[in-house]
């Protein structure tokens, strides 16, 4: 056994190094004792951050964000303040290679401090006894235009409150948590109601053996839609070209960075569906060929360094040659649409309806029936009713005064009624014309 230098023994022969054959000396070496918790962070079991309510909840401008710092101490805690820092910004960061600098840029949108709980003047700190304590806070979201939450490749949007346990001789503890905001997008909005139609064409081919070429029209009743909403799309394709074609729609997900002067684009499709083969010859028709909408992120238009924006792809699968494509914007929004012919309820989401019928109008008010009196006239009176005789000669004949006398069917019978007009020459012919234009 060996005393060391801190007055304590130890195996050499476990701790030795050897100087030389026959050498009777040597060294010993201590390694560092593994390092221990101080006794301050050892009191401190959680600390950690709850919001009230629903913890999924999405907060919007001018909201007020309630909740509590949860602490539990297990022995007697010294603190010199509690302090919570909430911020919100928008971050784009991407490299250009190994030598060249980095893309960053920063805007920020929500920076508050609050003091949660602090030592009175001329006091370091103040003491918490063992147990679960709860410190309450609150503030109210800026009322100007907030963006949505996002996180993307190349950049994210993100809002969180962070807790501050500050004590004295020993680190402060540190616990964040996020929470969502949303910008409210109404697709309600008139210039969201207007429809969208577009058509190109293509021929294909190669020099002087070119075939017919390939069209397509597509349309769209309006441009603002909602997650789990169904887009109807109308469409038509026609195919004069030699080669089966494969009509397609897809919604396609763009975001967009900007730092120092330079962008970013990441582009990716988010739902898609097709349609039936079109032979050489042949045409295929959407009549509101339902396309869903899967959670996504909503539309962010209002960020200057971030864009995340959405269009309604509707293109040509070509064999050998390059796709005949349309690309209508549209736009994801927060607050769903409540016109007529809305896909919010359920049973109404599982089906596209034609509601061109809508087009023609009818009566406000529907008609009486003509008199019939107005109907026949007094030649066609004379001549189905003869003159009927008078009292005096009704007594003569039936050898007694009459008393009562009942004219029965003054009129004849209404005709049976029947969809030909028996007076075609005074009849109208209305004609109601159908567009369905697409």
């Amino acid at each position: 056994m060996v005393l060391n230098r801190c007055g304590e023994w130890v195996t050499a022969a476990t701790h030795y190094l050897l100087l030389g054959p026959g050498a009777g000396a040597f060294r010993l070496w201590f390694p560092p004792p593994p390092p221990r918790p101080t006794a301050m962070a050892a009191k401190v079991r959680t600390l950690r951050v709850a919001f009230d309510g629903d913890e999924l909840r999405r907060y919007s401008s001018g909201d007020l964000v309630a909740g509590q710092v949860l602490l539990e101490a297990g022995d007697r805690l010294p603190v010199a303040a509690l302090r919570l820092e909430a911020k919100g910004c928008a971050r784009v960061r991407w490299g250009d290679g190994s030598t060249a600098p980095g893309c960053r840029d920063e805007v920020v949108y929500l920076q508050e401090r609050l003091v949660l709980r602090q030592a009175p003047a001329g006091q370091g700190s103040f003491t918490l006894h063992p147990g679960k304590h709860e410190f309450p806070f609150s503030f109210h979201l800026p009322q100007g235009p907030l963006v949505t939450s996002f996180s993307g490749k190349y950049g994210s949007v993100k809002y969180w409150v962070t807790a501050i346990l500050e004590r004295p001789c020993a680190p402060n503890q540190v616990v964040k948590k996020e929470f969502s905001v949303t910008s409210q997008i109404d697709v309600n909005a008139p210039y969201f109601l207007y429809s969208v139609s577009k058509s190109k064409e293509k021929t294909i081919g190669c020099w002087f053996f070119t075939s017919g070429p390939i069209s397509l029209s597509a349309k769209i009743e309006r441009s603002g839609f909602c997650n789990g909403e169904a887009i109807p799309i109308y469409a038509e394709f026609e195919n004069c070209s030699s080669r089966l074609i494969m009509p397609k729609a897809a919604i396609f997900q763009t975001q967009t960075y900007l730092a120092n002067e330079k962008t970013k684009t990441f582009r990716q499709m988010v739902a898609n569906v097709r349609g039936n083969h079109v032979a050489s010859g042949s045409t295929e028709s959407w009549n509101g060929k339902s396309l869903k909408i899967p959670p996504v992120n909503p539309s962010i238009l209002d960020c200057s360094i971030i864009r995340v924006e959405y269009t309604l792809a509707v293109y040509v699968h070509i064999p050998g040659s390059k796709k005949l494509l349309l690309e209508i914007p549209i736009v994801i929004g927060t607050i769903p649409y409540n016109g007529f012919g809305s896909r919010t309820s359920s049973v109404y989401s599982h089906f596209s309806l034609d509601m061109s019928w809508l087009q023609l109008a009818l009566p406000e008010q529907p008609e009486a029936p003509p008199n019939y009196a107005d109907v026949v006239s007094e030649e066609d009176l004379a001549r189905y009713f003869p003159s009927l005789p008078q009292a005096n000669d009704l007594e003569h004949e039936f050898g007694s005064p009459i008393f009562a006398y009942i004219q029965e069917f003054r009129f004849q019978p209404p005709p049976v009624y029947s969809e030909v007009d028996p007076n075609p020459a005074y009849s109208e012919e209305v004609q109601h014309e159908v567009s369905f234009e697409i």
